[in-house]
C-alpha cells in the first residue's frame, strides 16, 4: 500500500475526442459562446427527449439563479428546499432576497421529505426545489402532486442527475418547470466548469436566455455573425453573465455522447460495491426502483453504531491507505450563515443530522481500473476490521 499511488476521490475521464475538439474551437477562433454551445444545447434537448429547450450556462448555480429569476421568486417569497444539499440551492434564493426555507429529508435516499415540504407551506411559499442526492431521483409524483395543489413552482436541482430516470422518464423531462444540471469536474460528465437549464416553457426559456447575457435582447453570437449589419440590441433587463464559452462546450458534446457508457460503468460500480461491502457493518446506499436508472455520482456509506469507529476517523484511516474519501454534505443547518441567518438547529433536522454524523462517500468514478475499486474495498474491510 505504501508503494501505491494515492487513489484521489475523484477523477474526469476526458479523451481524445473531448481534446480534438477542444483544439478545433481555439483553431476556429471562435472561443466565447458560439456554434459549439448552440450544437451542444441541441444535443442536450436530443438527449432528453420530451421537447425541452436546453440552456448552457458556465455553472449549476448561475443555471439555479436564472430559473428562480425566470419564474419571478422575489423580496420575501419563500423557496422550500432541503438542508442535506451544497450551500449553492440555497444561496440562490437569496441573490433573489427570497427566503429559502429548509425542510428535513428522508433516512433511506437523503432526498428531500414530501411530508416536511407540505408541512412548511405558508402563503409566502413559490417554489419547492427538491434535489436528486447522490443521483437517486425524490420522489417526484409526490412532490409534483403537491406542488399542484397548492400552486407552486417546481425547479429541480439536478446537479447529481445525470442521467436519472424517474418512473421512466428522464430527470428533466417532468412536469417541473426548471431542472438544472452540473457540469462540473466531478459530475458524471463534464464540461470543467458548467450547467445546462432545461424547460419546456417557451417563455421561461427566452427569459432565462436574456438573462443569461447581461439582459441583451439578441444573442450575441447570431448579431456577430449576421451577414448583414446586426450590431444594433436593447438591454430589456438587468441580466447577469452567465453564458458557457464554446471551449467548455466542446468538451461536453463529446462528454454527452459518452454518457450512456459512463453509467453503464458506474452502475457495474455500484454493484460491485454493494456486493462487496453487503456483509459489513454499513448502511449501504438504495438503488433504483425497477425499471428506472440511477447515475450514481456518488456512493455514500453510512457507519453503523457496530463499526466502533467515528466518521471522521475513518476518512483519516481511509486517506492513510492511500484512498481519498469525502463526505456530502455538511448541512446547511450546521453551517455558520445559514444556521444563523435562518435560526437553524440540529433538533429541527434530526434525520439530516443523523445522515451527516454517519455519512461518507468513497471513490466511483469511471478513470478507476477494477484494481482501483478493489483497493478501495480492501481499505474499507481493513479499516473496519481494525477499528
Amino acid at each position: 500500500m505504501q508503494n501505491t499511488p494515492f487513489l484521489p476521490f475523484a477523477l474526469p475521464e476526458l479523451g481524445e475526442e473531448e481534446i480534438n475538439e477542444v483544439v478545433d474551437t481555439l483553431r476556429s477562433g471562435w472561443v466565447t459562446t458560439g456554434p459549439k454551445a448552440k450544437q451542444f444545447e441541441a444535443d442536450f434537448s436530443s438527449f432528453l427527449g420530451g421537447d425541452v429547450e436546453s440552456i448552457a450556462v458556465n455553472s449549476a448555480t448561475a443555471g439555479l439563479h436564472l430559473a428562480l429569476e425566470a419564474i419571478g421568486i422575489g423580496p420575501g417569497d419563500e423557496v422550500i428546499l432541503p438542508s442535506y444539499t451544497f450551500t449553492a440551492t440555497a444561496e440562490v434564493v437569496r441573490y433573489l432576497g427570497g427566503t429559502p426555507v429548509i425542510v428535513d429529508v428522508l433516512e433511506e435516499t437523503f432526498n428531500i421529505d414530501p411530508a416536511a415540504i407540505e408541512a412548511a407551506i405558508t402563503e409566502k411559499t413559490r417554489a419547492i426545489m427538491p434535489v436528486h442526492f447522490a443521483g437517486l431521483s425524490c420522489d417526484m409524483d409526490a412532490i409534483l402532486q403537491i406542488a399542484r395543489r397548492h400552486g407552486l413552482k417546481v425547479v429541480e436541482d439536478a446537479a447529481h442527475a445525470l442521467p436519472t430516470t424517474w418512473k421512466g422518464s428522464k430527470i428533466g423531462t417532468l412536469e417541473s418547470d426548471i431542472t438544472v444540471f452540473s457540469f462540473y469536474a466531478n459530475k458524471t460528465m463534464t464540461t470543467g466548469e458548467g450547467g445546462m437549464l432545461v424547460t419546456r416553457n417557451a417563455e421561461l426559456a427566452k427569459r432565462c436566455r436574456i438573462m443569461r447575457l447581461h439582459g441583451i435582447s439578441r444573442d450575441a453570437f447570431d448579431r456577430y455573425v449576421s451577414k448583414t449589419p446586426a450590431w444594433f440590441y436593447e438591454i430589456v433587463a438587468p441580466g447577469f453573465k452567465y453564458n458557457m464559452s464554446d471551449v467548455a462546450a466542446a468538451m461536453g458534446i463529446h462528454q454527452l455522447r459518452r454518457l450512456e457508457g459512463f453509467q453503464l460503468k458506474r452502475q457495474a460500480m455500484a454493484e460491485r460495491y454493494l456486493e462487496a461491502l453487503s456483509d459489513l457493518p454499513l448502511v449501504l446506499p438504495p438503488v433504483a426502483a425497477a425499471g428506472d436508472m440511477h447515475a450514481w455520482h456518488l456512493f455514500p456509506l453510512r457507519l453503523r453504531a457496530e463499526a466502533n469507529i467515528k466518521r471522521d476517523d475513518f476518512i483519516i484511516k481511509m486517506a492513510e491507505l492511500g484512498i481519498g474519501c469525502s463526505v456530502h454534505f455538511i448541512p446547511l443547518h450546521l453551517q455558520p450563515y445559514w444556521r444563523e441567518s435562518c435560526a437553524l438547529s440540529p433538533e429541527q433536522f434530526p434525520v439530516a443530522q443523523s445522515l451527516f454524523e454517519q455519512e461518507v462517500s468513497i471513490p466511483l468514478y469511471t478513470k478507476m481500473t477494477e484494481a482501483d475499486q478493489e483497493r478501495v474495498i480492501a481499505a474499507v474491510r481493513s479499516v473496519l476490521a481494525n477499528a
